[in-house]
């Protein structure tokens, strides 16, 4: 993977160059004037993994770069700091090396580390072996813990150690509120809390003045955008395919005192066809779809966007809030469902600076007349 040269100096150059990119590529949508959302120019993502790599009697986090024409040849970077990583992350990293050198039973066969982290520096830290852990690992395991005020898991192969817990809990400020997000390792969350809370906070906004009416959502991971935006509605009915999230959603549902709102297991595609009345089954049922008067739908889905028939199924609401993390894909998108709707806000998140990628969300609402 390509290592993003962060140098804070020069964010406000580059966020420009995104502003510039993202405004060309739907310059012939002719949006509204696009809302851009900056990111701390240094230490914005929560979570991150690195290599453990092994030279001797010595060892150290590392990345690699591919070389460029040449996929297969890698190099080693080593990192002793990681601007890019949250200072909770930075504050560790020494501190765990330090661990593993002076512990044979921590070292050895130590593959990777994975941190998690929060705002207020709570941090889960997984330990990745290619060996089998024991009750030595885990005693000098919980050592650490201890001495570092951390969580740690421990896996290998067929093997997950889980020490204290599997979690931890994110409070993102939006709007005034402050939410709780349990956020489970291994598991999809959003690595740039400061930015997080701005999404948030901009489809609160726009969604604002609809609490008589049903939101419905499409790939809603942990409930992210559900806790946020349920006080806008009457009823959410969210979906998601992931068992983890599904469960973790309602924990946060319960966490944030959110009564409105229910989170059930299905594939967008197979909700679909639960709304048309082509698929039953007892979690159809449990829905009770016909309850609902949905005015509005969110969808956040992968890098690979919406396909045709996704598209015309949302089409059929409303009002769209579309969150992409792929431009490219958005804009095929938007060609198909601006035939119906029309863009009402814009916005840039800047969630990964000092790369290629951005974060856009769009805010529609359909047309009078197709």
């Amino acid at each position: 993977m390509a290592i993003p040269d962060v140098d804070p100096e020069r964010y406000a150059e580059q966020l420009a160059d995104k502003q510039a990119y993202v405004e060309r590529l739907f310059a012939s949508f002719e949006p509204p004037t696009l809302e851009v959302f900056a990111s701390p120019p240094s230490h914005y993502r929560q979570r991150c993994e690195f290599r453990i790599w092994h030279e001797g009697d010595d060892l150290f986090y590392a990345m690699f770069e591919v070389t460029p024409g040449n996929p297969k040849s890698k190099r080693v970077i080593r990192l002793d700091q990681f601007p890019v990583a949250s200072e909770a992350i930075n504050r560790l990293m020494p501190r765990l090396r330090d661990a593993f050198l002076a512990s044979d039973e921590l070292r050895r066969r130590l593959f990777q580390v994975e941190f998690l982290t929060t705002l207020s520096g709570e941090a889960l830290v997984t330990l990745i072996y290619h060996r089998p852990l024991g009750d030595d690992w885990e005693a000098e395991a919980r050592a650490l813990e201890a001495e570092l005020g951390i969580m740690i898991i421990g896996r290998s192969r067929k093997q997950r150690l889980v020490l204290t817990q599997d979690h931890v809990w994110e409070r993102l400020e939006v709007k005034g509120r402050t939410l709780h997000y349990q956020q489970v390792e291994n598991s999809f969350t959003q690595p740039n809390a400061h930015i997080c809370q701005a999404m948030l906070g901009w489809a609160c906004d726009v969604t604002a003045g609809r609490e008589q009416e049903d939101l419905v959502e499409l790939y809603c991971g942990n409930g992210n955008f559900t806790i946020a935006l349920a006080k806008n509605f009457r009823r959410v009915l969210a979906t998601e395919i992931s068992r983890t999230s599904v469960a973790s959603a309602n924990v946060n549902l319960a966490a944030n005192g959110v009564t409105n709102a229910q989170v059930t297991r299905m594939s967008a595609e197979d909700f679909a066809l639960a709304l048309k009345g082509d698929k039953s089954g007892r979690r159809v049922a449990e829905m009770a779809l016909d309850t609902y008067d949905f005015s509005t739908v969110l969808v956040d889905p992968p890098r690979a966007g919406l396909d045709e028939q996704s598209c015309q199924q949302i089409s059929e609401y409303a009002q769209i809030v579309y969150i992409s993390c792929n431009p490219v894909t958005l804009a095929d998108n938007l060609a198909q469902l601006m035939q119906t709707h029309k863009i009402e806000r814009f916005a840039l998140f800047d969630q990964f600076p000092f790369t290629d990628h951005c974060e856009c969300g769009v805010w529609l609402t359909r047309r009078s007349s197709p």
